[in-house]
């Protein structure tokens, strides 16, 4: 295989474009189905759009710690991401504005003024004496050192000698004319602050393989694989790997991705999915409404955390423990929970500590994560709970479909009446012609919640009524009647539309960006290794690196000057890059 190509592109145009969108296309909207569904002719390899992601706030922290060992986590104050398809990762919305770019710069300072002093035991010539040809070519190794981890991929000779004579600058800087720490500081916030670091940047190989997709290097390779499975840097067997050339067959990435599963790092990348994928990181926002305190004493915020923990630490248990499938997280009749969370669901006895574990639950009223309390709370009203909120969390998370509003309606909840049930007063949404189209797909899906209040616990009877929790899917391919959540949680795990979501899902999280026509082959490719593994988690996370729009990409050019035209260096770049 040929050398790939320098990776050397004008910063200048790189921030220009990421200032200006120019790189990235607009997102598919949420409701990109367009109702045609052709089998997808993989005859040829089709990568599908390759734009130019930028690191998110818990990669950018991740990826400092691993770099530099500092745990400080700046990023936790940047300005936070916009969400687009449920996700703060995808690359058409990470743009930068001039407020997080300054934030970017102060960071870069104060990871560099603490890095300083430990990275100069590296360059021990270079201490208190003046920087002779020793201390030089000692920070040369260094930057080369750093630089490539920094960057995820091998420094340029001229990159190298950038940054020495950015070191010597700082040599006049310090409180001292030998005071070395200051070079080295100004370089570590160069570094930090080059697009090569905040970006992921893919050129591929020199040669294409098939028209013009180019397969992507090993290091490229490597940076996906880490940023995928652990949201970090490579480590250093990833980037042995690279550096070998280890690779670039599919065998190699998949034994690279199976050991990667086994290292915490994964169990973290996981959480950060589900926490996006099921809502999860918007429960502590239950706090602003609270709840009723008349009908909900028992609440307090503090049970926000916990309403969280256990679905993370259930769906940790499941997928890294019991090597679950995705039906499993549906079906299973225990969950993780401390003695504070056994009390609010009435478990007799269940744990006695503040540590989490395995309880099992009554099957005929819990099933897999859909009955949580934390979801349950979370899809629900102050002072009630909401068929429509819940209905739509089905219909939207986990079929991936969903209808937008009519434009000219402005959804009203109907007024609390405690004679009856909510199931009762919500049949205006059958009644109301404005309602219906949406409100028909929705309620009846979210009626079939209503054994849980709007704190998830179990309830027989709501105002003295006794509870109706019968349910209807339509436009599915588990369509009819159901009875309770539980029924409904276990024609779920049964479903081919579901787990065709699980897919469209992680790979929208995956990769950064929706899938468009383009992806119909790795899409394929991602579900045939999903369901012969019969629906594993971790299959399907290893199947996402095996995929056309993983391992390649569309040829770009990347001749020109800072001085090109953005739009003309957009149009040489079919998946948005430069």
């Amino acid at each position: 295989m040929a050398e790939p190509r320098a990776l050397r592109w004008p910063i200048g145009l790189l921030l220009l474009a990421s200032c200006s969108g120019q790189f990235g296309d607009l997102p598919a909207s949420d409701d990109d189905d367009d109702g045609e569904a052709t089998a997808p002719l993989c005859d040829s390899i089709e990568p599908g759009e390759s734009p130019l992601r930028r690191m998110t706030r818990v990669e950018y922290d991740n990826t400092i710690l691993d770099l530099l060992g500092d745990d400080s986590r700046p990023a936790r104050g940047f300005v936070p991401e916009e969400e687009s398809l449920g996700f703060n990762n995808q690359a058409a919305a990470l743009v930068v504005s001039p407020l997080l770019a300054e934030q970017y710069m102060t960071a870069a300072e104060g990871i560099a003024a603490r890095a300083a002093g430990k990275l100069l035991g590296e360059a021990p010539s270079c201490r208190g004496a003046a920087a002779g040809a020793a201390c030089r070519g000692e920070i040369a190794a260094l930057i080369a050192s750093l630089g490539k981890r920094a960057f995820r991929r091998p420094l340029a000779e001229d990159e190298v000698a950038e940054l020495a004579a950015l070191f010597d600058r700082g040599l006049g800087l310090g409180e001292t004319p030998d005071d070395a720490s200051t070079g080295l500081s100004l370089v570590v916030q160069a570094m930090l602050q080059s697009p090569h670091f905040l970006y992921r940047v893919e050129l591929g190989m020199p040669d294409p393989v098939e028209g013009d997709v180019v397969p992507l290097t090993s290091y490229e390779i490597a940076s996906r694989l880490s940023y995928l499975l652990w949201g970090t840097m490579p480590d250093d067997a990833l980037f042995a790997a690279a550096e070998a050339g280890a690779l670039g067959t599919s065998a190699e990435i998949a034994a690279q991705a199976r050991r990667m599963l086994d290292d915490p790092r994964a169990r973290e990348a996981a959480k950060n999915f589900h926490r996006q994928w099921l809502g999860l990181s918007k429960i502590d926002e239950i706090a602003a409404g609270g709840r009723d305190p008349e009908l909900y004493p028992e609440y307090r915020d503090e049970l926000l955390p916990l309403f969280q923990a256990e679905t993370e630490a259930f769906l940790d248990h499941a997928i890294f423990e019991e090597d679950a499938s995705v039906s499993a997280l549906f079906t299973a009749s225990y969950s993780m929970m401390n003695r504070e969370l056994a009390e609010l669901y009435g478990v007799e006895g269940g744990p006695k500590g503040e540590a989490f574990e395995r309880v099992e639950l009554d099957p005929s009223q819990r099933a897999g994560f859909l009955t949580h309390a934390g979801l349950l709370s979370l899809y629900a009203k102050p002072n009630r709970s909401s068929p429509v909120h819940r209905g739509r969390f089905v219909r939207q998370s986990l079929l991936c479909q969903i209808p937008p509003p009519p434009p000219d309606v402005v959804p009203e909840p109907p007024m609390v009446d405690r004679t009856k049930t909510t199931r009762e007063q919500f049949s205006q949404h059958v009644s109301d012609p404005g309602c219906r189209s949406c409100h028909t797909l929705l309620d009846p899906i979210g009626f079939g919640f209503e054994h849980y209040d709007a704190l998830g616990r179990w309830r027989d009877a709501e105002n003295g009524i006794p509870v109706d929790a019968s349910g209807e899917l339509t436009q599915t391919d588990i369509d009819g009647p159901f009875d309770g959540a539980v029924e409904l949680a276990h024609r779920l795990a049964e479903s081919e539309q579901v787990r065709a979501c699980v897919v469209k899902q992680w790979f929208r999280f995956g990769y950064g960006r929706a899938e468009q026509r383009e992806d119909a082959c790795s899409l394929s490719q991602a579900t045939e290794a999903f369901e012969a593994s019969r629906y594993n988690v971790r299959a399907l996370l290893v199947a996402l690196t095996q995929t056309d729009a993983f391992r390649y990409r569309r040829e770009i050019d990347v001749g020109g000057s800072v001085g090109d035209d953005a739009g003309d260096a957009s149009e040489s770049a079919p998946g948005g890059e430069p």
